[in-house]
């Protein structure tokens, strides 16, 4: 089973190095910088479900590093602890403001810290199952509208080609079957695709060339 990841970002290099190894005890998958700045680096290549920051830092403190990430999509799920000696309402409605969601008042009690990131890891899970749902959901509402959009003019041209075909026949046209078959079963792949889009039900999104993606819907439960 992979481990919860979680980042420290401690400017005490002494208390960065005891939060950073009683993590790792308990389990967690822990990567540990000085400041903001690095840690928006370390981020590059490591997606923790928690950080735990200083408020107080050089270069970007704790409430600058929460206020960019929780305003970056690709970051704003993470459940972000603000450590701090500071403990007045004022500071915390402060940090609730830059959007902090925890604060934990120095000196930090281990079994403490542990249970506020076990509850910041089941959020960020929860979190992270509604947006894919609300996702997928998004996609499904996609296809059934290009589904629906598609099927009144393939219905059209479904009818405009039986005329052809029967006009055709009763002319005794011979030649141009072959075109005849190749718009027939075009037509059979739009209707086969229209079908497929308005009853997807578990919408995959694959590589097809390079980094580009698209739809994938050729699959057993909608086929």
């Amino acid at each position: 089973m992979e481990k919860d990841k979680v980042l420290i970002v401690e400017d005490d290099p002494d208390t960065r190095f005891i939060l950073k190894r009683s993590l790792e005890k308990s389990n967690y998958k822990v990567e540990a910088t000085e400041n903001g700045k690095t840690a928006l680096k370390v981020l590059e290549s490591f997606s923790p479900k928690v950080i735990i920051a200083d408020w107080t830092m050089p270069e970007m403190d704790g409430l600058e590093l929460c206020q960019v990430l929780k305003d970056d999509a690709r970051y704003k799920l993470i459940y972000f602890i603000i450590l701090t000696a500071r403990s007045s309402l004022k500071d915390r409605v402060t940090g609730l403001d830059f959007g902090a969601d925890d604060f934990l008042i120095k000196p930090v009690e281990t079994q403490e810290l542990l249970a506020r990131i076990r509850s910041g890891v089941r959020i960020h899970n929860l979190q992270n199952e509604l947006k894919q749902v609300e996702h997928k959901k998004a996609i499904i509402e996609m296809a059934c509208t290009i589904g629906h959009q598609i099927n009144n003019p393939l219905s059209s041209l479904m009818l405009s080609l039986e005329n052809f075909i029967q006009e055709a026949k009763t002319d005794k046209v011979k030649h141009g079957q072959e075109d005849i078959m190749i718009i027939r079963e075009s037509v059979e792949r739009i209707k086969n695709l229209v079908q497929k889009l308005m009853n997807i039900q578990n919408p995959e999104i694959v590589k097809y060339a390079g980094e580009k993606q698209m739809l994938k819907i050729d699959n057993k439960e909608n086929s």
